[in-house]
């Protein structure tokens, strides 16, 4: 029998804590579980497979976090010092649960992220963003359908996985608004623009099903295998419609064909998008409080990445009011 206070069942509790509790999205908790496994099989590889909380030392991370940095990802090159820290913080973030729960065990505080280096916050001008949006061959259904999630990013600033959530029974286009449930179960209003709801109009017009899903992909999930017992699910099953959502990973791979199709001068992702959607925004002249509750910021600090646009608007003012 396991004790109490055994890394891996505390670690199994902890992600429950998360999803219950903490309502973390499934995109959420599978990070938190990447990370901490990792911690796991390090310990294990020291020797402690048996190993309980009481054992995290500041040693024991210092150990892991000089594994972490002799890690290769899928390419072969190292672990860059923002994926370090991702895994920092997962770890603090399991001792703080730990502590709130009375077991003896590292203060998650003695734990430094690591320094990072200025972010790039890529983005796209006005002229890219409209040749992005118009490389789509809307001629097909699968065009429109890639028309219609290229528009919906750029107008409401979602992120990808709020994006491939998205039913159709959600979203109002007749008002053109729609609530949606970000980070951390906080849900916001996300406005569409007209052209917006054209192209998704055109695009649901194609669609014959009843399917919930707003954007579906047009490969049958089953035509590779059935299920279990070799019959493939009706097309009219409900369970058949979710296995055609389309994934954050297959927008991810639909932009950047497009952005090279294009041959934008910058590597664009959904989250690029969703930057070119707020650097719009303050330079038209929004102001930053406006700009972090339509993305759903909990804090006004994350907002402020943005503020390479105030700089740029700051330099404007000085070229054209200072006289000396």
């Amino acid at each position: 029998m396991a004790k109490p206070h055994q890394l891996s069942v505390l670690l199994k509790q902890f992600y429950d804590y998360l999803l219950i509790e903490r309502q973390v999205s499934h995109y959420t908790l599978r990070n938190y579980q990447h990370y901490l496994t990792r911690f796991e099989k390090f310990c294990h590889q020291t020797g402690k497979s048996e190993m309980t909380v009481e054992q995290i030392t500041q040693d024991l991370v210092r150990r892991y976090r000089v594994w972490l940095a002799g890690l290769t990802n899928a390419k072969g090159e190292p672990l860059q010092p923002a994926t370090q820290a991702y895994h920092v913080i997962a770890l603090r973030s399991f001792l703080r649960w730990l502590i709130k729960n009375d077991y003896q065990t590292l203060a998650p505080e003695k734990l430094d992220l690591p320094k990072q280096r200025g972010r790039r916050l890529e983005f796209l001008m006005a002229e890219q963003m409209e040749r992005l949006l118009a490389a789509p061959n809307v001629n097909s259904v699968a065009g429109l359908r890639d028309r219609a999630i290229l528009e919906t990013l750029f107008s409401t600033g979602l992120r990808v996985s709020e994006l491939v959530s998205l039913n159709r029974n959600q979203v109002n286009l007749k008002q053109r608004e729609f609530g949606v449930k970000g980070k951390g179960g906080r849900v916001r209003v996300v406005f569409l623009s007209p052209r917006a709801v054209e192209w998704l109009e055109k695009y649901l017009a194609t669609r014959d099903d009843e399917w919930p899903p707003l954007f579906i992909n047009y490969r049958n999930p089953y035509a590779a295998a059935g299920d279990e017992d070799g019959i493939e699910l009706s097309k009219f099953d409900p369970e058949y419609g979710e296995k055609r959502r389309l994934t954050s990973r297959s927008v991810q791979r639909m932009v950047r064909k497009y952005a090279d199709q294009v041959q934008l001068p910058i590597e664009i992702t959904p989250h690029g998008i969703r930057h070119s959607f707020a650097t719009d925004l303050l330079m038209a002249g929004a102001d930053l409080r406006s700009v972090q509750e339509l993305l759903g910021h909990k804090n006004i600090v994350t907002t402020q990445i943005y503020t390479h646009v105030t700089n740029r608007q700051l330099k404007q003012v000085f070229e054209k009011y200072h006289t000396g």
